[in-house]
């Protein structure tokens, strides 16, 4: 089969297709074949070797691929890696039948990333009805299913922050209620002028560095930050303890993969959030679709910021 595979650690620029054996079939695994593989930012991270848990060479990354079941079920499945191929093994209590009207790339969109917006609203930040949310990357996969899904469940005021007039846009038309220039000199009074003068409620964060800072300033007594991720590759300033009492705010992070030992809290979403898209009610972004062989291409415009939305590769062409 045709894959991507590194065999050292780097930028794009290690992204190489290889003609490798088809995955050995594993007991309770299904070989499937795969129509499409999503790409994440954590695809990014985990290349270098900078992610959040060892990565071991050689490698084919992606960790969601849609595609074919041996018994002929068309699913949506994570896969941990191995995705950027023809074929990948999926496991069962990770694997999902897909419903008619939902596309491979809109599947793709709900796996990690609308998952991960899924559980930042209601397992980590706990959003009610009449919360103000900050949504940074709005444009982005996560992004913009966190704003739709936020105004779904009855925020009071959604502010997407992006880097350019027309991500900032996209925010709107996906029901952000304000926007925020990503690159503003004093993002946290950006926020708060956004918020209508108001300390915010809720942040979605994964930027790191400044940003993270300035939007932890920005937060309301019982404000929560959720931090998913670090797309700047600069560490935040430390966390002081007393100042986190002092304005009874909460920092909590997010990462998916401790999701996956318990499978209602996959399953359970993505049924939830399949319903929707299948009735019109919930929209992912679709952006490009790269064949395999430009997976260095998908990364390199995913870490300039000049994507929108999910990015996809074909792994038939």
């Amino acid at each position: 089969m045709r894959a991507i595979q590194i065999t050292e650690f780097g930028g794009p620029e290690v992204l190489t297709v290889t003609d490798l054996p088809d995955p050995e079939p594993v007991d309770g695994f299904d070989l499937v074949e795969v129509t499409a593989a999503g790409v994440n930012f954590a695809d990014t991270h985990q290349v270098e070797d900078s992610y959040l848990s060892k990565t071991e060479l050689p490698l084919i990354p992606g960790s969601e691929v849609c595609g074919t079941t041996s018994d002929g079920r068309r699913v949506a499945s994570l896969v941990g890696a191995g995705g950027y191929a023809e074929k990948a093994l999926a496991f069962p209590a990770m694997t999902f039948d897909l419903p008619e009207g939902v596309t491979d790339a809109q599947a793709l969109a709900l796996m990690v990333q609308g998952l991960s917006a899924w559980h930042l609203l209601k397992t980590c930040t706990h959003l009610e009805a009449g919360e103000s949310v900050v949504v940074h990357a709005a444009a982005g996969g996560v992004g913009t299913l966190a704003i739709q899904l936020a105004k779904m469940w009855g925020a009071g005021r959604v502010i997407g922050v992006a880097s350019s007039a027309a991500k900032r846009q996209l925010a709107e038309e996906l029901g952000a209620d304000a926007t925020v220039d990503a690159g503003a000199d004093d993002l946290k009074a950006a926020l708060i002028a956004a918020n209508e003068g108001q300390p915010v409620d809720i942040v979605l964060e994964m930027v790191g560095g400044p940003t993270f800072d300035a939007s932890l300033a920005a937060l309301a007594p019982f404000g929560r930050l959720a931090t998913f991720g670090m797309a700047g590759r600069v560490p935040p300033a430390p966390i002081d303890a007393g100042a986190l009492m002092q304005r009874s705010r909460a920092v909590i992070g997010f990462w998916l993969m401790h999701c996956l030992n318990k499978p209602g809290m996959l399953a359970e979403p993505m049924a939830e959030m399949l319903g929707m898209v299948a009735a019109g009610q919930l929209s992912p972004v679709v952006g490009a679709t790269y064949p395999l062989s430009d997976a260095r291409r998908a990364h390199e415009d995913l870490r300039s910021r000049r994507s929108t939305g999910k990015l996809v590769l074909d792994p038939r062409s």
